[in-house]
């Protein structure tokens, strides 16, 4: 297992040679492996060199499946195209956000962390072994709007972020077909891990959410193409965090900001698209148009 002062290393490695597309040569990436090494006081733990790089490139091609290419025209290193994942990023992004917040030393006064936040990830080590070796699990599940624990007993597939939240992809155990249901992990109390197991079924997760916005599975739908158009301040919000992974620039410019989406629109999109409101134009189609303004209006009566 990676100590910390290694994860580190191994995360600073990552980011600098992202910012740096063609590459950077090993005396460039000591040199700022050093500075940033003494800006956040490591101290000698982390001293480099070509052994220990050698050692860091086997590690985050075995640990993250991020692989780094030697390139010897130039005797640069840089990352291969695989290497851009959103799971690598989250996990170095949290690294980051670690090591900034031991920096602060504690004080409330230089990160101010949002207030609301959304329980139930102490069940996600449990979960994750149950999915593992397909483990039957029980809790209680409390539905915001009936407010009435009800139990379930299901069969885990899988975990699923959406905005900070937290769900759980999981088959009831009931012998009915199979068919994979969302649960929020801020609605879940009790778990219990069954010594029970179940035969999973062949099943590709990531399709459920393939052409969705949000954690509402569009399994099955014919995909739209949505055409977005932004005034030139709020697209720089866009531009900076996608609304969906199959966003494409149309214009972009000092005038507009308009993207092509690719997706079944579905509620968690329509309220995505009510956060823009006032400074976006839905170009196309007619009846996300419709839909949109349907939604807008009903909120203003």
């Amino acid at each position: 297992m990676a100590k910390r002062e290694q994860l580190y290393r191994l995360m600073y490695i990552y980011n600098h040679l992202k910012s740096r597309p063609n590459g950077a040569t090993y005396n460039e990436l000591r040199n700022f492996l050093e500075e940033k090494y003494y800006k956040d006081s490591f101290g000698n733990e982390l001293a480099f060199s070509e052994k220990t790089f050698k050692r860091d490139r086997n590690l985050l091609e075995e640990l993250f499946g991020i692989e780094i290419s030697f390139k010897r025209s130039t005797m640069t290193y840089r990352l291969t195209d695989e290497a851009f994942t959103d799971s690598s990023q989250t996990i170095f992004d949290n690294l980051m956000l670690m090591n900034a917040y031991k920096q602060t030393e504690n004080d409330s006064k230089i990160m101010l962390f949002e207030k609301r936040q959304a329980s139930g990830l102490h069940n996600l080590e449990g979960l994750i072994y149950a999915i593992k070796n397909s483990k039957i699990i029980t809790f209680n599940y409390t539905k915001h709007w009936e407010g009435i624990p009800h139990k379930k007993v299901l069969e885990p597939y899988a975990l699923k972020e959406f905005k900070n939240r937290w769900y759980l992809l999981a088959n009831e155990n009931d012998g009915k077909d199979f068919f994979l249901k969302t649960f929020g992990l801020d609605r879940v109390s009790d778990l219990e891990i069954s010594t029970k197991t179940y035969s999973k079924q062949e099943f590709d997760v990531n399709q459920m959410f393939v052409n969705s916005f949000g954690i509402i599975s569009t399994l099955g739908q014919a995909p739209e193409t949505i055409v977005l158009s932004f005034d030139c301040e709020q697209g720089k919000f866009v531009k900076s965090l996608p609304i969906h992974h199959s966003q494409k620039v149309l214009i972009d410019n000092n005038s507009e900001y308009r993207i092509e989406l690719t997706l079944a629109p579905t509620y968690d999109f329509y309220q995505e698209l009510l956060t823009h409101t006032g400074r976006m134009k839905i170009i196309s189609p007619e009846n996300v148009r419709v839909k949109y303004f349907e939604l807008l209006n009903s909120a203003k009566s």
